[in-house]
């Protein structure tokens, strides 16, 4: 267990003229990148960012050599309470963590969750994740899909990352067992995907709505179903679960999207009763692509395929 830091946080820099006439919060977003430009409107109007120890306005216009002083703490910002709960650490360094979640946990406390997440298994596991907002999560997964998440561990990690996954930088690979076979080995479902017009917790295909892209291969075939391999370029909510059944294709288990057991004329007893007992969709993040938030390296890791996902492919190999 690591104890609690507040961290200090102290900065002393010259504006140079080519930041002029930019507006103060941009020029320093600009010269500090490790912060979100949100994090310094708050310094300013708490007064721990100062322009010749003076307190200024964010919009202030530059007009070069202004001297900028920050004095500022990194407090505790996640409220939830941590919780011993086991979590499979993939890889972990000073800046950020590789974390391996089961099927059924959720990821963030929220209405009817509001203990045994990933989030709080996570304070428990290093308290100093209480001065990261979200306890330094980027991304999410599912309740019921497994897989990778990545977890930074300061503030400037965090910004780093979240910027690098909304640029695209990082790449999340998934593995999903699906129902019949996509028209072509590979292609990909370009959607735009928003709130579904009736069901408040679900997703649509909608012309309305935020731009998505999936990529798809078919890694393995059987004779009512097939294994797809499938990327993200966009990380909408639902995103691979509702584009799979736009495509005619639901993933298994997923009675949300279309995935409640269908019969095959190739089910033996066996794989129809996994079917239909099969808890979850069959979903899984099994591989992550980032450069280092601090030193830019590129890093690869995997998660192997949960046992209750690979028990399914075997009966299906069986039948084939």
């Amino acid at each position: 267990m690591i104890p609690i830091v507040h961290r200090s946080i102290e900065h002393k820099l010259d504006i140079p003229k080519e930041f002029v006439p930019s507006r103060l919060d941009q020029a320093v977003a600009e010269l500090l990148p490790q912060y979100s430009r949100a994090l310094i409107q708050q310094w300013i109007k708490q007064g721990a960012l100062l322009v010749d120890k003076k307190s200024v306005k964010a919009s202030l216009k530059l007009v070069g050599g202004e001297r900028i002083f920050i004095k500022s703490v990194i407090k505790d910002v996640t409220l939830a309470q941590p919780e011993f709960i086991p979590i499979d650490v993939v890889f972990e360094d000073a800046h950020f963590m590789v974390v391996n979640k089961p099927a059924g946990l959720v990821v963030h406390p929220g209405a009817g969750n509001t203990s045994g997440t990933l989030m709080n298994a996570l304070l428990n596991y290093d308290e100093n994740l209480k001065a990261v907002p979200r306890a330094g999560i980027i991304h999410r997964l599912d309740k019921n899909t497994s897989g990778l998440l990545i977890v930074a561990r300061n503030i400037e990690s965090q910004f780093k990352l979240v910027r690098d996954l909304e640029s695209r930088t990082i790449k999340r690979s998934y593995a999903a067992i699906v129902y019949g076979t996509p028209p072509y080995r590979a292609g990909e479902v370009d959607l735009a995907l928003g709130r579904h017009p009736k069901e408040r917790k679900k997703v649509a295909v909608r012309v309305d709505g935020k731009s998505a892209r999936t990529h798809y291969i078919v890694t393995e075939k059987f004779e009512g179903h097939s294994l797809l391999g499938c990327e993200l370029d966009t990380g909408r909510t639902h995103q691979i679960r509702v584009h799979m059944q736009a495509l005619g294709n639901p993933i298994v288990g997923d009675i949300e999207y279309g995935g409640q057991y269908r019969r095959s004329k190739s089910d033996g007893p066996k794989l129809e009763k996994m079917l239909k007992a099969f808890p979850r969709q069959a979903l899984h993040a099994r591989k992550l692509v980032l450069n280092h938030p601090k030193n830019g390296k590129n890093l690869s890791f995997r998660a192997p395929i949960p046992v209750d996902f690979q028990n399914l492919l075997e009966v299906m190999r069986g039948v084939d």
